[in-house]
């Protein structure tokens, strides 16, 4: 993981408790600090940009005080001209710099936001499935595109409005110090007037943002949950409650918006009216000046001018506030995600795995409880040695450990107690890549993606070529059909393979697996959903496929695995029986009962 992502996650280790506290806190947007500096040419050139348009506006009054006190009181046309064509010279020079500021910092922007997308993913990438069983893909998903676009205003635009708004403003007090000390020094007095209410509503605005932000993501957890089971939606008749149900969460989103959107609107009247009756009330008094001729009426136009630059100034600046503080509770929201330190990786010192693989697995006293079940032992005490390309089946009512031992053999969980070994490694000392690399999963729900048949099965083998691809293909006897798909091995499979039968999704797993031509192949019902003749096809393929490797297969129909080297039955969590299936029925136990439910007593035996 690179420094900036390692800051974005460190920088704001208490963001929950600045949250629940109430009090602002912009340290979440001090991690975008080193994106944003990454980019030194684009912001050399908004920098440029920023001062000249500034600079350029601040020239405006000392012109427009010239040509009131010499300009019309002289009747020289030619002077006129000059302070006319000075007006037309700064005009020239703003649309330079406008437009090139525009570019850069928007170009900023959405670099920034394109940089911090990427590492809040790859962030995502690095944790392990404990992560996604207690936070909300939806949720996630939120965080990865609303917050990210909440930032992209602070990154770009709002930091070049309010550098430009903040020179504007020391600028134009400057300059009305210089056309008028007693003037400036009663605006001084006002200034605190006008900032102390900023702060408040400041704080005000932050707390809304958060709350504002989410309970978007609520809404965007519901929509995709429901989105991504809509046939389940359909098929049971649930869009209207489902429609009410998410109009409710968008409702209760739109509030929360609504309670933000108008502490801003406060904030902005507010930030107002202080600013120009502060400034009325200083201009009013300087109008008697004038009039007993203690300063002439250019510079007191000058000093208008110059606090009406600040006044504006001052009001950007407290819109500008508003959209940082906004952005704040985003990247605070950003920062708590970075901040999440994986229960899964590899260690500092990694154990070597040995070379050539043995293709070894062993399970010693292995307990485990899912963190969402902390009281239910999902393993129990589970020991179990397997040999070099041996097949053992793991069978057994739903719920009774299976799948959790392909989870720790996988070291997508660590065990509570005991320990879990391939090739004579502890898992856990070994480098997770070169772990999981020795492991090739067929899983019961098999996740396809909407690309190419050709990309789904070199998924995990990126260098693999077409042909190595239509041969795995033909082994898992999946080229027949593929092959009749309109592009072939070319063919988008739409979201979640959507274009496949179950059948058909489950053999392109089963030739990503064979593509990958791993030393331990784990196979989850890997012919579950396959009719009598393809289950044929594939149960042959896989023959061929479990010949000089390790296999582990999980099985709820016996008639699978009977040709095993050994069948590991498991109750709640327990190996409660182990043998052939000859001996197994003969024992007269568990599987003897299993097998009599399915094959019948006669044929079973």
């Amino acid at each position: 993981m690179s420094s900036e992502t390692t800051d974005l996650g460190r920088r704001e280790t208490s963001t929950g408790e600045n949250a629940s506290k109430g009090r602002a806190s912009l340290k979440p947007l001090l991690a975008l600090k080193p994106l944003i500096l990454a980019h030194k040419g684009a912001l050399w050139g908004a920098a440029i940009a920023v001062v000249m348009s500034a600079v350029a506006m601040l020239a405006v009054p000392m012109a427009v005080r010239r040509m009131i006190d010499n300009g019309f009181g002289s009747h020289d046309s030619h002077l006129i001209n000059s302070y006319f064509l000075t007006l037309i010279g700064i005009g020239l020079l703003l649309a330079i710099a406008s437009p090139a500021r525009f570019y850069f910092v928007n170009w900023i922007g959405e670099r920034v936001v394109a940089d911090l997308r990427t590492k809040v993913f790859a962030q995502l990438s690095t944790l392990g499935p404990a992560y996604f069983d207690v936070n909300h893909s939806g949720e996630i998903m939120s965080r990865l595109t609303a917050d990210t676009t909440q930032i992209k205003a602070v990154a770009g635009s709002s930091l070049s409005q309010a550098a430009r708004n903040f020179i504007m403003l020391i600028g134009a007090l400057v300059m009305m110090f210089v056309s008028s000390a007693k003037l400036s020094l009663l605006v001084f007095i006002a200034i605190p007037v006008i900032v102390l209410p900023l702060v408040g509503f400041g704080r005000l605005v932050r707390r809304l943002s958060r709350t504002a932000q989410d309970t978007l993501g609520d809404a965007s957890a519901y929509a995709a949950e429901n989105l991504a089971a809509h046939r389940t939606m359909l098929a049971y008749v649930n869009e209207k409650a489902v429609t009410a149900r998410f109009s409710s969460v968008v409702e209760r989103a739109f509030d929360a918006a609504r309670q933000r959107m108008r502490a801003r609107a406060a904030l902005t009247g507010v930030a107002i009216f202080l600013t120009v009756a502060s400034v009325t009330g200083v201009l009013w008094y300087g109008a008697s000046d004038v009039i007993s001729g203690n300063m002439t009426a250019g510079r007191l136009g000058q000093f208008v001018l110059y606090a009406l630059f600040a006044a504006g100034a001052l009001a950007e600046l407290s819109e500008v506030w508003g959209e940082i503080t906004q952005a704040a509770g985003a990247a605070e929201r950003l920062s708590e995600m970075m901040a999440t330190i994986p229960e899964i990786r590899s260690p500092e010192k990694p154990v070597p795995l040995p070379q050539p693989p043995l293709g070894t697995v062993a399970f010693e006293n292995v307990t485990f409880s899912y963190a969402t079940r902390r009281d239910e032992k999902a393993l129990d005490g589970v020991s179990f040695n397997v040999k070099p390309g041996e097949t053992i089946a793991l069978v057994g009512p739903s719920g009774s450990g299976k799948s959790t031992i392909f989870n720790l053999l996988l070291r997508f969980y660590d065990p509570s107690a005991g320990r879990v070994d391939v090739d004579g490694v502890n898992v856990a000392d070994a480098d997770l890549a070169e772990l999981r690399g020795r492991l090739a999963l067929v899983p019961q729900d098999v996740a396809l993606f909407a690309d190419t048949v050709a990309e789904n099965i070199r998924y995990g083998t990126p260098n693999a070529t077409l042909a190595d691809i239509r041969q795995a293909a033909i082994a898992a006897q999946a080229d027949g059909f593929i092959s009749a798909l309109p592009g072939g091995y070319d063919c988008k499979l739409g979201e979640r393979g959507a274009l496949l039968s179950g059948g058909q999704r489950q053999r392109i797993a089963i030739a990503r697996a064979i593509l990958k031509n791993a030393p331990i192949l784990l196979l989850d019902e890997a012919t579950s959903a396959l009719d009598a003749e393809s289950e044929h096809a594939v149960q042959h393929a896989l023959d061929g496929l479990v010949t000089d490797r390790t296999t582990l297969v999980i099985a709820h129909r016996l008639a699978t695995v009977q040709k095993a080297d050994r069948i590991l039955v498991m109750e709640k969590g327990r190996i409660v029986e182990a043998g052939t299936h000859a001996e197994l029925v003969r024992r007269n136990g568990t599987y003897a009962r299993l097998a009599e439910l399915q094959f019948g007593r006669e044929a079973a035996e």
